[in-house]
């Protein structure tokens, strides 16, 4: 357990990225963590996209440019990312799809895999084009973006956290 609370205290948002892939066996380590989420009644709303091709990851990137109304690449020139989705018919499905974000964070971060986790996705994803990218996927069903978790080795080094705040924890009893 007291390495699962390093992870947790030790975790960062990365937002400058090396330009190489990660390790396969590392990528699908992560994945793998992300399918052990908890979800409501185990029903398991979530889907994974992972994308390690270049012109995908660069038109997905420019989708969730264009939901801000902006240049640039809002995936920090990070090489590959996970795509959670979930089925809105369940409905614990923003909550189900949040874990498995969560769980994806923390097994990078375990593997020292840098991480990040970009919104839009819901947005991307209810666009015309994120449905035609879910339908060349064989992708079929009410599905909403959850986040989009951008992954590869960080170019520069983590800072500390932040102090927690004060009254983060109140305690009955």
């Amino acid at each position: 357990m007291a390495e699962t609370l390093a992870v947790l205290k030790s975790r960062r948002s990365c937002r400058a990225y090396l330009p190489g892939l990660i390790e396969e066996e590392k990528l699908n380590a992560i994945i793998e963590a992300g399918t052990y989420a908890a979800t409501g009644m185990g029903r398991q709303s979530p889907i994974i996209i992972a994308v390690t091709d270049r012109a995908m990851r660069d038109r997905l990137s420019a989708m969730n440019a264009a939901v801000m109304g902006r240049d640039g690449d809002p995936f920090y020139g990070a090489p590959e990312l996970l795509i959670v989705l979930a089925d809105r018919s369940v409905p614990t499905y923003l909550y189900d799809g949040s874990l498995v974000m969560g769980n994806l964070m923390n097994a990078a971060a375990d593997l020292g895999v840098a991480s990040c986790w970009i919104h839009r996705a819901k947005e991307m994803f209810n666009s015309e084009e994120g449905k035609e990218i879910l339908k060349g996927l064989g992708i079929e069903g009410d599905y909403e973006g959850i986040g989009n978790l951008i992954l590869g080795y960080a170019a520069v080094p983590d800072a500390p956290a932040k102090p927690r705040k004060a009254n983060y924890v109140y305690r009955i009893g």
